[in-house]
């Protein structure tokens, strides 16, 4: 694009009168300055205009919403450019205190409507409404689909799939069967995304779903004539992957180390036999209606437990006695199974290690794989103690987000800085930030292609240590920069490719839906290109766009230059079947999403 000469006539006299500036010309600062132009060019079928006056008004300058979009992208599953444009005419703070605000509905109470709904669908179609199964994992997907494209709870559900990597089931296991049960365990992490840890830990501790998946439902007290005694699960997974890990930590993550230099474990098997006492005698609140006439008690069988309602404390279950747990706290003899577990969840609570271990793994699914020591120390000092509360769950939020490790550009550059992003949030971006062709509300989504070619979606982990491990170490590279990167571990030579392949269907929607269901009878829901062809017509300009969008404005001058020339020749008339914009658009955002400038947030 050929730009016109500019001529800039400074007014002497106009500026005695308007505010003086000694730093620099432009950007805004233009009171009093008068432009004029040989030409103020305007082209066919484009509604922007070069204006002179925009040369030093500050019009079309991207650098906060280019900040915005990279908050954005670490806050969020992905917004559309409107939103990120509204969100950078305010303090990013102010847009954190608006979401804590907002509520979410509940999961659990969505995945059985969208159930329902699905079954009234297949009766309508034929079908025997006894011949149709669930709720199970896969109305569990559609409801976690449903409520993320188009709401405005965006933290909150950011903040959720977080912990839900943390405190981990997966319906890749024996509770897969169970839908409604999936939906009210993302509700804890969601209701408890921004209330206080402790509540967290005991509402997670209560749920069926975890009891389920980590044995400690039906677990009872010892028996030793029967060779009975309690089940070590939960209480060593509690310890080890939701709580403190394994070693002690300073504030600022690093290891406390004895007088050999050694790393202090936590705990022992001493201690995992002490806190497995603890979570005895929980079992089924409430049952399903059935016709065995079978009552809630200890001892029922999972299948029939409501998956929806905290367990129950029995307390003729209930391991009696003492119990020994971290740093010297005994939990006196005679007390209720519900206050042992009180007494636990404050000797957890209140370890050292709470504040460094939660903010590593928070800050590691939301911004970079290797915090500084300074960064994890701010945010576990946030966890620690904000106005005389500890585990402040907005505090330690507002920490991670606007550390200025977070948000100062001289950090992108440092070789610490960034993360892979994992895949299912690649796919999440790709469908929020984009129209969907969608004559309907309903957003359903089974997700089992991508699940199969990137093994992810929400709730689905190979197991309870997550889909990869945070401390995991890609190659020798990484190894001398003393440096992790969780997300290689699943990024392999088979799903890097599949991953392409994903990509590749989804911008060619004619063959493939971005949305897809389990329910035949339903049609998926394909990307809406339309609003993106309107830029088509300038290869550069389409590029700038996408760059804001999915690459935070950092896509490097060699990724972009090879996409303008591999689209430019891409013409009228180059494809009688497609119009050329649209096959732009489609390539261009091919070759964004599978370049590292998008797959790696800086």
């Amino acid at each position: 694009m050929k730009r016109p000469l500019i001529y800039l006539l400074l007014c002497i006299p106009l500026c005695i009168f308007s505010q003086q500036y000694s730093d620099y010309l432009g950007a805004g600062h233009s009171n009093g300055i008068k432009v004029t132009s040989s030409h103020q060019e305007s082209r066919t079928n484009w509604d922007e205009i070069a204006l002179d006056d925009n040369t030093i008004n500050g019009t079309g300058l991207d650098a906060r919403l280019l900040e915005t979009s990279r908050f954005l992208a670490q806050a969020t599953f992905g917004t559309d450019l409107n939103y990120i444009k509204a969100v950078s005419e305010n303090s990013f703070e102010d847009w954190i205190d608006a979401q804590f605000d907002l509520n979410s509905p509940s999961m659990g109470e969505l995945t059985q409507t969208i159930y329902d709904q699905a079954q009234d669908r297949f009766v309508a179609n034929g079908g025997n409404a006894d011949d149709y199964f669930g709720p199970f994992w896969v109305h569990f997907q559609y409801a976690w689909w449903d409520s993320n494209i188009g709401n405005q709870d965006m933290l909150r559900q950011r903040i959720a799939l977080a912990l839900s990597q943390i405190m981990v089931i997966s319906s890749n296991s024996n509770v897969g069967d169970y839908g409604v049960g999936l939906g009210d365990y993302y509700d804890v992490l969601k209701d408890n995304a921004f209330g206080n840890f402790k509540n967290l830990l005991k509402d997670m501790i209560l749920h069926p779903m975890m009891g389920i998946y980590l044995s400690h439902y039906n677990n009872p007290k010892s028996i030793p004539e029967q060779n009975i005694h309690p089940d070590e699960n939960f209480a060593r997974e509690i310890m080890q992957l939701f709580t403190i890990g394994l070693y002690e930590l300073n504030q600022d993550g690093s290891y406390v180390l004895d007088g050999n230099g050694d790393r202090i474990p936590t705990y022992d098997n001493d201690d995992i036999k002490e806190f497995a006492k603890i979570f005895t005698g929980l079992g089924a609140a409430e049952v399903m209606d059935n016709p065995w006439g079978v009552t809630a008690e200890f001892g029922v069988n999972h299948y029939l437990a409501m998956k929806n309602v905290p367990m129950d404390m029995y307390d003729e279950w209930h391991e009696p006695g003492a119990k020994y747990l971290l740093n010297g706290v005994v939990v006196p003899n005679g007390q209720s199974g519900m206050q042992d577990i009180e007494s636990a969840i404050d000797n957890l609570f209140n370890h050292q290690n709470v504040g460094p271990f939660i903010a590593i793994r928070l800050i590691q699914q939301l911004v970079k794989s290797n915090p500084s020591p300074a960064y994890i120390s701010r945010v576990s000092a946030a966890f620690n103690n904000t106005k005389g509360v500890r585990g402040d769950m907005k505090a330690v939020i507002k920490a991670i987000l606007l550390d200025e490790e977070a948000r100062s550009c001289s950090w992108i550059e440092n070789p610490s800085s960034g993360k892979l992003i994992e895949p299912m949030l690649r796919y999440f971006n790709v469908v929020r930030q984009l129209d969907l062709n969608n004559d309907t509300s309903e957003n359903w989504n089974v997700g089992y292609n991508f699940y199969q070619a990137t093994g992810q979606l929400p709730l689905s982990a190979p197991h309870v240590f997550n889909f990869f491990l945070p401390a995991y170490v890609p190659n020798s590279e990484f190894a001398a920069a003393h440096l992790v990167g969780p997300e290689f571990e699943i990024h392999n030579s088979a799903s890097s490719i599949d991953y392409i392949n994903e990509v590749d269907l989804m911008t060619f929607p004619q063959y493939y839906s971005v949305l897809t269901t389990w329910d035949l009878e339903m049609e998926g829901r394909a990307l809406d290109f339309e609003a993106l062809n309107y830029y088509a017509k300038d290869s550069e300009v389409l590029v700038n766009q996408l760059d804001k969008l999915f690459t935070r404005g950092q896509l490097s001058a060699e990724t972009k230059q090879i996409i303008i020339d591999t689209i430019d020749p891409i013409v009228n008339g180059w494809n009688e079947d497609f119009e050329y914009t649209d096959l732009r658009v489609k390539l261009a955002l091919y070759l964004i999403l599978i370049s590292p400038d998008y797959t790696i947030l800086k």
